[in-house]
């Protein structure tokens, strides 16, 4: 089993930036990929971006540009950095990983709320 902890969520204003961080302990192992997650009210959870642990990434057309993973293997830990934020970059974003390069993650945090507004 491997758990996920994420930190980092909050308010901001439309154009500012966030750093959410998921913190990855035990059967740490078999992660081969992380991602981020991100679902609004009344929608689907939809992938945001994800990426493996020889650093290889993938973007939602929705924040290509605008956000950036990145993995510090050394203290099991992703990172989804958000610059020029939206109203509807407002959800609960979700950290995933698992034991494959593509599809789906097997773990999964328990979200932290990221709200754009002013």
């Amino acid at each position: 089993q491997v758990q996920l902890v994420e930190s980092g969520g909050g308010l901001v204003q439309p154009g500012g930036s966030l750093k959410l961080s998921c913190a990855a302990s035990g059967n740490i192992i078999s992660i081969v990929a992380m991602g981020w997650y991100r679902q609004a009210p009344g929608k689907e959870r939809e992938l945001v971006a994800r990426i493996t642990k020889s650093g290889t990434t993938k973007y939602a057309d929705s924040a290509q540009g605008r956000f950036t993973i990145s993995m510090d293997n050394a203290k099991n830990t992703v990172y989804l950095q958000t610059s020029s934020v939206k109203p509807e970059d407002t959800a609960v974003y979700y950290c995933a990983a698992g034991p494959r390069l593509e599809g789906r993650f097997d773990y999964w945090g328990q979200g932290t709320q990221v709200t754009v507004s002013s």
